[in-house]
């Protein structure tokens, strides 16, 4: 469809939503009294169109507005004057500019929760954002700073997307997001930041920022966010001796902490004890002691996956305190048999691609909670597994033997309660 024409939509009092998504809608084919007469509507989608600036005269009873996907490089002036019942905006996808917008292109609509400005061409917070904003999609534009003067409007806001923009090491200066009290979660991936922003929200939730140069982690950087539940650091470029023995002293309500994919050789000390979640993956992990662990006994998964650890390396008492393991990732390491001593809770082990060729009797002794076992891509025989090896597991329902040399037999304990799972070439 490439036109509509006035009375279509037009004059229908009783109309709640109208769906044009998907078409080969231009300006020229929307007429501006497309929907004169029409004063109920509060749902309009023009997504996948081929609209170039936003249609003027529409219905001033919208409440969500869907213009993703569109050629939209301008928003003229006024034309969201009137849509003061507004909630949701999505302009994403779309070839918007700085010039496109002006300080009054949002400032009317006193309503609005969401807005997505995703995938454009912004060099620039835009001006002029309502107080009532709860989420801004700004990823994938071309933002090189976030001023402080252009978040004072929204002060409500909850939720700021910045992911791959071109922040660098100073587009987000001290105290540039201070203006957000209310702000839960920031995402800020992909965007060549050498630190942790300084002065962050005090009550921020979730701080994602992978896939940056973050090199070090000072005994201050976090500090001025004490209630973060979630921190992700994955894909930088941290390095042992960098990371402050004090850097997450102040983190007491930290559940989940992403550290993987980092030049890490040797767990962090100071861990906060409220941790559920901890994944070291893919660093560069040679040893495990007991002590950066201690006092752990919340941590329900811990991921040491792709690193260089063997069996050798896992001090005395490693697992020791960690009393609510139930998910431990050691796959992917160097590991010659499988580690002794794991934590009663424990219920799913991975321990593919290593080098183990032996399972002994004795092996899963202190893990009788054991619901998944992951052995492919060792080293096995036939009969590597001894007959004993999986007594006392009732609870097993799977034993993952495949990719190993030869095909493993498994043999299940006859109390189990249910046949598990056992797989072969």
């Amino acid at each position: 469809m490439t036109e509509i024409f006035p009375l279509t939509f037009g004059e229908k009092p009783a109309l709640r939503s109208v769906y044009l998504h998907n078409n080969q809608l231009s300006n020229a084919g929307l007429p501006p009294d497309a929907f004169h007469g029409s004063e109920a509507v509060t749902t309009l989608s023009l997504s996948n169109n081929q609209l170039s600036y936003l249609p003027p005269s529409l219905p001033p009873s919208l409440e969500r507005l869907h213009l993703q996907n569109n050629l939209i490089s301008k928003v003229p002036r006024g034309a969201l004057s009137r849509q003061t019942h507004l909630r949701e905006l999505y302009l994403q996808h779309n070839q918007l500019t700085d010039s496109g917008l002006d300080a009054t292109t949002f400032s009317k609509l006193h309503r609005l929760e969401y807005l997505d400005l995703s995938h454009n061409h912004l060099a620039a917070v835009p001006a002029g954002l309502p107080h009532t904003l709860a989420v801004l999609h700004l990823g994938r534009n071309r933002i090189r700073q976030v001023e402080a003067a252009r978040l004072h409007g929204a002060r409500g806001l909850r939720y700021l997307l910045l992911q791959h923009n071109q922040l660098g090491a100073a587009g987000l200066p001290t105290g540039a997001l201070r203006p957000l009290r209310g702000l839960h979660t920031l995402h800020i991936y992909g965007n060549g930041l050498e630190r942790v922003p300084l002065a962050l929200p005090r009550r921020l939730r979730s701080l994602v920022l992978p896939h940056n140069r973050v090199a070090m982690l000072g005994a201050r950087d976090l500090t001025s966010t004490p209630g973060l539940a979630e921190l992700n650091l994955a894909h930088n470029r941290l390095v042992s001796a960098r990371v402050h023995h004090r850097a997450f002293r102040r983190l007491r309500a930290l559940r989940s902490l992403d550290l993987a994919g980092n030049q890490l050789t040797q767990l962090p000390t100071g861990l906060p004890t409220s941790l559920h979640t901890l994944r070291l993956q893919r660093n560069q992990l040679r040893a495990l002691e007991p002590e950066p662990l201690a006092g752990l006994d919340q941590l329900q998964e811990l991921s040491l996956a792709h690193n260089r650890l063997r069996v050798g390396d896992i001090g005395p008492g490693t697992w020791h305190e960690l009393q609510a393991l139930q998910v431990l990732d050691l796959s992917h390491n160097e590991l010659s048999f499988v580690p002794p001593d794991l934590p009663e809770t424990l219920e799913e082990l991975r321990l593919q691609s290593n080098r183990i060729s032996h399972v002994g009797p004795e092996a899963f002794l202190s893990t009788p909670n054991l619901r998944a076992l992951f052995l492919r891509a060792n080293r096995l025989h036939m009969t590597s597994i001894a007959p004993e090896a999986f007594l006392g597991l009732p609870h097993l329902r799977v034993v993952d033997t495949t990719e190993n040399l030869e095909q493993v037999l498994v043999q299940l304990p006859p109390t189990a309660p249910r046949q598990p799972r056992a797989w072969g070439p």
